[in-house]
C-alpha cells in the first residue's frame, strides 16, 4: 500500500479496547488471503530495532473485515519470504 508519496498508516483496536497505530509496509495477496506487513508508528529518531509483524486479514460473517496473527508456521513462513522479496524489490527502484 506504500506508494510514492508516504506510508499508509491505520490504527487498530485489541480485545481490551487499547488502540495502536500502525505503518503499513506492504500489503500482499496470496492464496486468495491479504497479508499486511506492518509496524508501529513512531516518530524517526524512535524507529530503531522495529519488528515487522505480518497481520492477515480475515473477512467475518458479516462482512467486516479483522486482522489476525497467522498461527501456522508454514504459512508465516511462505508469507514472510513473499513479504520480504517485495519489500526489497521495491526498495531497488
Amino acid at each position: 500500500m506504500a506508494d510514492e508519496y508516504g506510508s499508509d498508516f491505520m490504527t487498530i483496536v485489541d480485545e481490551d479496547g487499547t488502540e495502536f497505530e500502525l505503518e503499513i509496509l506492504t500489503t500482499l495477496e496470496y492464496n486468495g488471503a491479504t497479508y499486511l506487513a506492518v509496524i508501529p508508528a513512531v516518530d524517526a529518531d524512535e524507529a530503531q530495532d522495529l519488528e515487522v509483524s505480518i497481520l492477515k486479514s480475515v473477512e467475518e460473517d458479516d462482512g467486516e473485515s479483522i486482522l489476525c496473527a497467522i498461527e501456522d508456521q508454514q504459512e508465516l513462513q511462505t508469507v514472510y519470504e513473499l513479504i520480504m522479496d517485495q519489500l526489497y524489490e521495491e526498495d531497488e527502484e
